[in-house]
């Protein structure tokens, strides 16, 4: 594209998103500040049709963007500024910040100030909790079965039978959870794997392989319980132009919003960008509708990443502002849960 046809572009856009109306050849040669003719305005949006950036709904003469079309502009058109968290929160009438009394009021909490601040749907993913070592005892069932007794530093209690390659004495699953509770206290699982992998040439098979088989069933349980979403709301997109009147397209996306198992799957994707994404249509493989977008964010606690919130709406959505909520909310958020409490 030329710079004619990328500022006809950009400005048809953006009248769709003000207007919510297929743009006319008149309307862009006025509203786009260039001397130019409606003629020559429809030649150049013959161009972008060809290209498959535009396309002309059979009950109009004007012109929307395609989902390839929203691609460039959201890639290469938007202007975003940053805005300052006090006043985004000011915005919200949230007093400051999200209050870290509870992490899972602070989740809450963001959904609804994304809901309030967006007029979409808000989704935040619950943090993901630092997978600590603390205490584990192994119990012999049966023959080639293991009770693993897990202790968080918090007391939580998680049990998970595994099924051994060999069988063990019980004598021998003492010495194990001993080796495990002197040498590998207070870390995380990660580094206990860590560390097993190194150290593995120097333990007895037997020890190893069930030093593996209790991390791994740690690491199970942690991730069983981390799969929480909270979603605020959902009823914002009756008012949508869009699809307000779509009765399909709307017991989808409520579908979407209480089965939470595919958003989980797309904040999760999101968690591992850097930054602001967008999903735009049905790109995300997540979203059931051509016509909602997702923009998220990963958010971070003492510099890790433990969750993902993002903003669900339609496609026709002003993103410049969905791009500032998502990462400023992201930030309050990171820094309630960062706080000490």
């Amino acid at each position: 594209m030329d710079e004619r046809a990328r500022t006809l572009l950009k400005v048809l856009v953006e009248r769709y998103i003000a207007d919510g109306q297929p743009v006319g050849s008149r309307t862009l040669s006025r509203a786009s500040g260039l001397e130019l003719s409606p003629a020559t305005v429809r030649n150049v949006m013959a161009d972008l049709e060809d290209l498959g950036l535009i396309a002309s709904p059979h009950t109009s003469a004007g012109r929307v963007p395609t989902p390839r079309g929203w691609r460039v502009f959201v890639d290469t058109m938007l202007t975003v500024q940053t805005l300052d968290p006090e006043r985004m929160a000011e915005m919200a009438g949230v007093p400051g910040q999200l209050q870290p009394d509870q992490p899972q009021r602070v989740i809450a909490q963001a959904a609804h100030l994304l809901s309030n601040l967006s007029h979409y749907v808000g989704v935040v993913t619950a943090p993901k909790r630092a997978a600590l070592f603390h205490h584990v005892e192994f119990l012999r069932l049966a023959e080639r079965r293991v009770l693993v007794i897990l202790v968080t530093p918090e007391g939580d209690v998680q049990n998970r039978v595994i099924f051994t390659a060999q069988d063990y004495t019980q004598a021998q699953l003492v010495e194990a959870s001993n080796y495990l509770n002197a040498h590998y206290q207070g870390l995380t699982l990660d580094e206990v794997r860590g560390r097993l992998r190194v150290e593995v040439d120097s333990l007895r098979d037997e020890i190893a392989a069930l030093m593996r088989a209790a991390v791994q069933a740690g690491t199970d349980a942690l991730a069983e319980g981390s799969d929480q979403v909270v979603v605020s709301g959902e009823r914002n997109l009756l008012g949508v132009q869009d699809f307000g009147n779509d009765l399909g397209a709307l017991r989808k996306m409520f579908d979407l919003f209480e089965q939470k198992t595919q958003l989980m799957r797309l904040l999760e994707n999101s968690s591992r960008a850097d930054g602001v994404r967008i999903f735009i249509g049905g790109e995300s493989g997540v979203v059931p509708y051509e016509e909602l977008s997702v923009v998220s964010a990963p958010y971070e606690v003492d510099g890790r990443i433990v969750g993902t919130l993002g903003v669900i709406g339609p496609t026709r959505m002003p993103y410049e502002r969905m791009i500032q909520i998502v990462d400023v909310t992201s930030r309050l958020v990171g820094h309630a849960l960062s706080a000490p409490r």
